[in-house]
C-alpha cells in the first residue's frame, strides 16, 4: 500500500482481531479548515520482530514498536469517524495538552488517554495511526473524532465523515531467547475495562435546564452531575450519571438509561 509523499504509511493487519466493542458517539464536523502550513512528519516504516504472526504486523511510532493487541487483551471498534480543526486548534484537550490539528491525534469517549490506535478507512482501504488525547465525539453515532491531518490522510475531508475500524495497539519489547533467537513480548498497558465511567443522558446550552435534569435524577437515586464543557465558541452543560468503574457496568447503565427514555444515552470516561 502506498500513500502520497507526506502521508503516514502503515501496513494493515491481514486478519481482524476478536473482542469487538461498539459505541455510539458524535462531534461537530467542520469543513472550512485551511490547508496545513507545514508538512507532516513521515511515519517510520514498520519492522518485523521475533515470532509475532503475520496477522499481527508491527508498527514503529516515535521510535517505539507497537503491535495490534492479542484478542484476549485487544480493543476493536467499527463505526463512523468525524474530524475537527478550527476553532479548536490551539485550545486545551481533555488531558491538558494543546490541540494541534496538524498532529496525529484523536478524541474518543472511553479509551484511556495516550492509547495508540490503528485507524482504517473501510471505504478506501487507507490507514494511519493516532494517539488519544481528547474526549469525544458527542453528536450523532460517531465513535472517534480525528485531527485534521488524520482526516486528510484517510480522505474523509470531502464528506466530513467516514466508516472506520479502530484497533488498539500495544507496545512490545524484543527479548533474547536461549537459542539466540528473539521474540517480542507485550509491555503492561492500561486495562480498557477499568476506568471512571459515566453515562451522558443530555447536553444543554442553558445551565438551568441541565441542573433540573440533574436534580431529577438525584431525587430518583442516581448519582448525577452537571458538567460544564467548552467546545469551540460554545459552552455546553452535560448531564452525566455515574456508571461504575468497569466498562461492562457502564454499558449496562447505558441500556438502563436508554430504556428509561434517554434514547441518545452513551458511555463516557473521565
Amino acid at each position: 500500500m502506498s500513500f502520497a509523499k507526506h502521508t503516514r504509511k502503515v501496513f494493515l493487519p491481514a486478519l481482524l482481531l476478536l473482542c469487538a466493542t461498539t459505541f455510539s458517539g458524535c462531534a461537530t464536523v467542520l469543513t472550512s479548515t485551511p490547508p496545513p502550513q507545514t508538512a507532516p512528519p513521515a511515519k517510520p516504516a514498520a519492522t518485523k520482530t521475533g515470532r509475532i504472526p503475520a496477522t499481527q504486523k508491527p508498527y514503529q511510532i516515535e521510535g517505539k514498536t507497537y503491535y495490534p493487541l492479542p484478542s484476549a487483551e485487544g480493543y476493536v471498534e467499527t463505526g463512523t469517524a468525524s474530524w475537527y480543526g478550527n476553532p479548536f486548534h490551539g485550545r486545551k484537550t481533555s488531558n491538558g495538552e494543546i490541540y494541534n490539528m496538524y498532529d496525529w491525534t484523536a478524541a474518543h469517549k472511553t479509551l484511556p488517554m495516550n492509547t495508540r490506535l490503528l485507524v482504517e478507512n473501510l471505504g478506501n482501504g487507507k490507514s494511519t495511526t493516532v494517539r488519544i488525547n481528547d474526549r469525544g465525539p458527542f453528536v450523532g453515532t460517531r465513535i472517534i473524532d480525528l485531527s485534521y491531518n488524520v482526516a486528510r490522510d484517510l480522505e474523509i475531508m470531502k464528506e466530513g465523515t467516514g466508516k472506520v475500524r479502530i484497533t488498539a495497539l500495544g507496545e512490545a519489547e524484543t527479548v533474547q531467547l536461549a537459542d539466540n533467537k528473539t521474540t517480542a513480548r507485550f509491555l503492561p498497558h492500561e486495562d480498557f475495562q477499568k476506568g471512571d465511567f459515566y453515562v451522558q443522558i443530555g447536553s444543554f446550552t442553558v445551565k438551568e435546564n441541565a441542573d433540573r435534569l440533574t436534580d431529577k435524577m438525584i431525587k430518583g437515586g442516581r448519582e448525577t452531575e452537571t458538567v460544564r464543557y467548552e467546545r469551540g465558541d460554545q459552552v455546553f452543560y452535560r448531564v452525566q450519571v455515574k456508571a461504575g468503574s468497569t466498562l461492562t457496568a457502564a454499558k449496562k447503565m447505558e441500556q438502563t438509561m436508554t430504556s428509561s427514555g434517554f434514547a441518545g444515552a452513551f458511555v463516557v470516561a473521565r
